[in-house]
């Protein structure tokens, strides 16, 4: 196939589409010129792109009935069985749909992509079949995985094994729900604002957003790559840091990542908290909307801490106030940009481009109408703010961002980890199926006041159980840590379980 040839007068037009006032005989000039340069394209088409090897066999999976997904939390159920041995064997694994799983149908809860079916696994994918996991399908999640509910997805909602008509959580919803009903021993997710850990703290189970580009996220459908992190959801903290063991370190083909390997984080889970630093960061607590049983719960866990051996204080972060707003532009902004008008791609990184996903991204504005109500907000704010603006508020925000950051490493300069509630809020009732959309985008948006600064920052967070509301909701505590200091969290992580327990 050969790159479609321009005629003089497209050239001319085409000028005039950049600022480029051509006479027709000008066009003429540049319309022989660039013969050559589209020659190149045709050379580029015509040879044989280098894409990772498919090395486990598998069928094409199918939709469970009804009756076989009583949470709605499978898009695809399948078996995938990987290496006979591993760190991950015996272990049964969803994959979130919004990963490569070659053959399995990839729709990261849209209509528009429900045909996409792609030709490779993930990085992560092959790293848990190598390490023995079978992969059981593929997890339902929200509409292009922009909400922190379980409630927009093309599939339906999500509902919460622990507490029936309840949100499960966003956009890892599919994930957290499976670990939470025990129909998986892990899952992946994926943490843009919230994603793993929201869901986790809203199901009872334990979510880790690891250190920025720590987690290939090559074969995974972006959404902003500042802002992209892959991460583990599983029942026990153990199988958290065992799959992360298995997930991590640099695998070449990630513009996201620093080349930072993967440690033995399951030996950090025996160490205990004598002596760790814990910080309480006022600036989560008590905030517009909280619940003060929420609070109250994670007041409690700090005082667990401090029984097993921590020394636990107060440390102020600030900026943590203002982290949300300041991660909003770039979310917004920076998420049109790359999965929208640049399809999922864009230029300026070196990655795996997948031509199929492309081909099927492509077309949304076409039906722009099917987008969700979290879709259709966000991303007309994202176009309306970066056309009219320049881009000048995602550029200021990522200023801002270093000063967050900073925020957090001198406050992580003081204390070990860093401890607050995952959410403000436990999960709430399930909208009408006939809300409105103000109903259905508060209840997307209400709850990433202390996840979503992370997220910005690139630190490493993951949330943990810590008891229920006196209604049986579940509360997650938040513990964040420096950058690739994951060791850290997952010993506190494993004593706030085992106060628990």
């Amino acid at each position: 196939m050969t790159i479609t040839r321009p005629t003089v007068e497209e050239v001319q037009a085409a000028a005039l589409e950049i600022g480029i006032h051509f006479d027709a005989a000008e066009a003429a000039i540049y319309h022989e010129l660039m013969q050559g340069q589209l020659d190149a394209y045709d050379l580029v088409d015509s040879l044989e792109e280098d894409l990772p090897e498919v090395t486990y066999p598998r069928a094409s999976g199918e939709k469970p009935a009804p009756e076989d997904n009583p949470y709605n939390a499978w898009a695809i159920k399948a078996a995938l069985k990987g290496a006979a041995t591993g760190k991950l064997a015996n272990k049964r694994v969803a994959i979130k749909d919004n990963v490569c799983v070659a053959g399995l149908p990839m729709a990261n809860g849209t209509s528009i992509l429900s045909e996409y079916v792609p030709d490779i696994d993930a990085t992560i994918v092959t790293r848990i079949l190598d390490a023995g996991g079978e992969i059981l399908g593929k997890a339902n999640c929200e509409f292009y995985c922009a909400s922190g509910g379980s409630h927009t997805s093309i599939n339906g909602f999500v509902e919460n094994p622990k507490v029936p008509g309840f949100n499960a959580g966003g956009s890892s919803s599919g994930s957290a729900a499976l670990v939470a009903a025990g129909l998986v021993d892990m899952a992946t997710g994926g943490d843009q604002g919230g994603s793993v850990r929201i869901p986790a703290s809203y199901c009872g189970v334990v979510g880790l957003k690891p250190t920025h580009g720590l987690v290939p996220y090559t074969g995974i459908f972006a959404v902003e790559l500042t802002l992209d992190h892959a991460g583990p959801i599983t029942r026990t903290v153990a199988d958290n840091a065992l799959m992360l063991e298995v997930m991590a370190g640099p695998d070449g083909l990630d513009p996201r990542q620093s080349g930072a390997p993967s440690q033995p984080y399951t030996e950090a889970l025996d160490r205990g908290v004598k002596g760790l630093r814990i910080g309480i960061v006022p600036e989560g607590f008590g905030t517009p909307g909280a619940e003060a049983e929420v609070d109250e719960r994670v007041m409690e866990a700090a005082q667990k801490l401090a029984a097993a051996g921590a020394i636990v204080s107060t440390v102020s972060v600030p900026l943590h106030a203002a982290g949300a707003a300041i991660w909003t532009p770039i979310f917004l902004e920076g998420a049109y940009d790359l999965m929208m008008r640049h399809n999922a791609y864009g230029t300026n990184m070196k990655t795996v481009f997948l031509e199929g996903l492309l081909d099927a991204q492509k077309g949304w504005k076409d039906r722009a109408d099917e987008l969700s109500e979290t879709m259709k907000l966000g991303m007309l704010t994202g176009h309306f703010a970066s056309s009219r603006n320049d881009g000048r508020y995602y550029g200021k925000a990522q200023n801002l961002n270093r000063l967050l950051t900073a925020d957090y490493e001198r406050a992580l300069s003081e204390v070990d980890v860093l401890l607050m509630p995952t959410t403000p809020i436990a999960t709430t009732r399930l909208p009408a199926k006939d809300a409105g959309p103000a109903e259905v985008i508060a209840r997307a948006f209400e709850m990433v006041g202390n996840t979503a600064p992370a997220c910005a920052t690139g630190h490493p967070a993951i949330s943990v159980p810590v008891g229920d509301t006196a209604d049986g909701r579940p509360i997650g505590a938040m513990l964040t840590a420096r950058h690739h200091d994951e060791m850290t969290l997952f010993s506190v992580a494993q004593a706030l379980e085992t106060a628990y327990a």
